[in-house]
């Protein structure tokens, strides 16, 4: 009987320790509720890279080219400053020959006027220029604004330039062409950034 007794107990104890042991084991992803779908991380905006063309330009004028780009969306610094040097030479050696049609398509009223003076005051004397733009050394960012729609850029301008004025006899009055000058001058372009017309004219000559 007291065998009996022991086994009965024993297997009491065992079996439902069996019984347990196959239960199967409730897994943590056996859950009813579904995972949490996490969104994707949206990485962060890159800015544009900054222009080389910007570099050592004044924060206040900087902030005034990316105002006139968000004014004129075609506006593009790189190519702007390829096509000022180009007027800067178109500009000079029509001045230097007489040329004024193409200082009219160049330049603003005031400026136009102002070279036609001088043109005028030379043509006068019978005297001519023989001068020649030997290189652009530097062509650097002045100063910018964009007032109303109408967008304003000057440029500083370092030349050499071979200058040489002639009477009416062809004899050298001032200059050489032999010594090439450094010549300094603040040229201002301007244009209405709502026109249709994409050129940029010469309203303000200084020097630099």
């Amino acid at each position: 009987m007291v065998a009996a007794f022991l086994g009965l107990r024993l297997y009491s104890v065992l079996g439902r320790r069996a019984e347990q042991e196959e239960e199967p084991a409730v897994q943590r992803f056996d859950s009813d509720e579904k995972p949490a779908i996490r969104p994707a991380a949206v990485p962060a905006p890159v800015a544009p890279p900054r222009p080389a063309e910007l570099d050592g330009v004044m924060p206040a004028v900087e902030r005034a080219l990316r105002e006139i780009a968000a004014a004129d969306p075609k506006f593009n610094l790189a190519q702007f400053l390829d096509g000022a040097k180009g007027a800067y030479r178109m500009i000079l050696e029509a001045f230097w020959r007489g040329d004024r049609e193409t200082l009219r398509e160049l330049c603003d009223d005031d400026v136009y006027a102002g070279f036609i003076a001088a043109i005028d005051a030379r043509e006068a004397a019978g005297e001519t220029m023989d001068n020649t733009l030997i290189r652009i050394e530097e062509v650097r960012l002045h100063s910018a604004l964009l007032d109303g729609r109408m967008a304003r850029i000057a440029l500083l301008f370092v030349a050499d330039i071979a200058a040489v004025t002639r009477d009416k006899d062809g004899n050298v009055i001032a200059g050489s062409l032999d010594d090439a000058i450094e010549s300094r001058d603040v040229w201002t372009f301007s244009r209405n950034v709502s026109a249709r017309d994409p050129n940029w004219l010469l309203d303000e000559t200084d020097e630099g």
